[in-house]
């Protein structure tokens, strides 16, 4: 009895609404995707047992590195324009219309104020080798505090550190302020603040940081840690 041939029948399967569902989802992730900044030095947290997780818009970020360099790292690009004219102001010093874009572009920035124009003048390779110079005296921003008499005669201990923090509350007051007036809420409206030490900093450094938050009477923060293990442990 002769064999009955089996018709081989076509295997071909239209992949084209995959191709479409994975290019959609591809788009999706990277239109919501947080990108993580870059960071001019390398701070390696302590572990901790918390799960919070620190807000994702409208923070200040204070990095206190292993040597006790202080940088800051404002997310709002608009606020940090405004906070950056408004420190100069202070100090007298007044910035071009391409060091303020330049400035804008700069996720964390930590530099005495008698060196920004300068520092903001660098390209940008320059830029990140000379903040990763932490021997470098002129790299950080400083806390050393000064006496300041005001118009009533008033007497404070001041420094760049809290100047620079109290404009950037101030910018993220405003800009919060003008949106309100536009009928827009935002899901934050206070400025949040988060310290990010490296866990072999000295504690009188990271203590200093806490004093000065709180003669502003910013007594309420983020420490930012990594997530505790076994292998912490």
């Amino acid at each position: 009895m002769a064999k009955v041939k089996v018709k081989k029948q076509n295997t071909f399967i239209d992949m084209t609404a995959m191709s479409d569902v994975t290019v959609l989802l591809l788009t999706f992730f990277m239109l919501t995707s947080t990108f993580i900044q870059k960071e001019p030095i390398q701070v390696n947290t302590p572990a901790s047992v918390s799960e919070f997780t620190i807000p994702e818009t409208n923070i200040l970020t204070i990095l206190v590195d292993a040597k006790g360099k202080i940088f800051l790292s404002l997310d709002n690009t608009s606020d940090r324009v405004e906070a950056l004219k408004a420190v100069g102001e202070d100090y007298g010093y007044e910035f071009t219309g391409q060091q303020l874009t330049i400035f804008k572009n700069l996720s964390t920035f930590g530099v005495p104020m008698a060196v920004m124009k300068e520092f903001l003048d660098y390209p940008t390779e320059e830029q990140d080798k000379y903040l990763s110079d932490v021997a470098n005296s002129r790299v950080g921003i400083p806390t050393d505090s000064v006496e300041v008499r005001d118009m009533k005669g008033v007497i404070s201990r001041d420094n760049e550190f809290k100047r620079w923090v109290g404009h950037a509350k101030q910018a993220s007051k405003d800009r919060q302020e003008k949106l309100v007036e536009k009928g827009i809420q935002e899901d934050v409206y206070d400025l949040q603040i988060a310290i990010k030490a490296d866990q072999t900093t000295h504690y009188p450094v990271v203590k200093k940081v806490m004093d000065d938050l709180r003669d502003m009477r910013e007594n309420r923060y983020l420490l930012i840690t990594n997530l505790k293990t076994a292998s912490n442990e």
